[in-house]
């Protein structure tokens, strides 16, 4: 698979990366570390996890995945909104749980909201160097490392960035090596002002990116994107399906049938990509077929063009697709 430096952490890694959202939430360790084993067998290098992620315990997931592949992967991990409280009770009742689900999987949607209720998470944190250290070192115990190769200010804005020590402690960190770089992980439109109000925080930028937005611009910082699927894809499928004449239309521009999901999802991955060249960018799965499949699109090179096509197309009538919508952060 194409590779890309990972900013200026020193490192390269896979231009498609693998989202650790779903870890240890649905799944148990067993299927969660064989996820993990289905992405890096198909390819993929770069992982991207929270403290917050699997309800606190992606992270202690995604460090014994790291043993066996240790140098061979790049790993993001973040501070600003802290693992769940009563992480654990959800690690005790997770078994009992998957086993009534499949019993009586209309079960579900209550579970979750019971799950959700018990760990609720608490406000993101203060940004302080203070919390922020002791944020990093347990992420470095759960990872089982001395070294991340990205660490993220998770949903932080630009009014909570008031304590200077905590860019003095980015800063020595990463003299240190006990990080690669650093940056902010944010709403799209939050990243502008981010970057005017406080550029040395900015050496990686990751927020999503959908076909609806500009490409990045060549002076911007290093990029890693997510959502470039789930961004606005029902809305668009929707339309086609509903405006015959204009699925028409596009799908003969394209040279893809534009009705059909799996098709759809995949240029809208491929122009991630391609309109994006320097960028990581993410996904998140728990289905091995739509692993495989997603790696498979990231090195189609006759793709390539058709996720052009389709990505100008999508520009040039976005107000028509989305009217009463947010038509991204151009």
């Amino acid at each position: 698979m194409e590779k890309v430096a990972l900013g200026n952490s020193g490192r390269q890694t896979t231009r498609l990366g693998f989202g650790c959202s779903s870890l240890m939430g649905a799944m148990g360790s067993r299927d969660s570390l064989a996820i993990l084993e289905e992405a890096f067998n198909s390819g993929i290098r770069h992982f991207d996890v929270a403290p917050m992620y699997g309800y606190g315990h992606a992270e202690g997931c995604l460090g014994e995945f790291q043993q066996r592949h240790r140098n061979e992967i790049t790993i993001t991990t973040k501070y600003g909104i802290p693992a769940p409280k009563n992480a654990s009770l959800v690690g005790i009742a997770r078994p009992v749980v998957r086993a009534v689900l499949k019993r009586v999987p209309g079960l579900k949607q209550r579970l979750a909201g019971a799950a959700r209720a018990v760990t609720h998470t608490p406000q993101k944190a203060s940004f302080t160097a203070a919390q922020a250290k002791a944020s990093l070192d347990r992420s470095l115990t759960a990872l089982r490392t001395d070294r991340i190769d990205v660490w993220l200010l998770h949903e932080v804005e630009a009014n909570d960035l008031q304590d200077d020590h905590l860019l003095h402690l980015l800063e020595e960190e990463t003299t240190k090596g006990t990080i690669g770089t650093f940056g902010v992980g944010s709403e799209a439109c939050k990243i502008n002002e981010l970057l005017t109000s406080h550029p040395a925080y900015c050496q990686i930028l990751q927020y999503e990116w959908s076909v609806f937005d500009p490409p990045d611009a060549e002076n911007k910082p290093f990029c890693i994107h997510h959502r470039a699927l789930t961004q606005n894809f029902r809305s668009i499928h929707h339309l086609l399906t509903s405006q015959t004449e204009l699925c028409r239309r596009w799908s003969t521009e394209v040279g893809v049938d534009l009705s059909d999901q799996a098709q759809l999802a995949s240029l809208m991955l491929k122009a991630a990509l391609v309109m994006n060249p320097s960028s990581v960018i993410l996904f998140s799965s728990k289905n091995p077929k739509h692993i495989r499949e997603n790696v498979r699109i990231a090195g189609e090179r006759g793709m390539e063009e058709p996720a052009r096509k389709f990505y100008s197309l999508v520009r040039a009538e976005r107000d028509k697709i989305l009217p009463s919508a947010e038509n991204g952060n151009s």
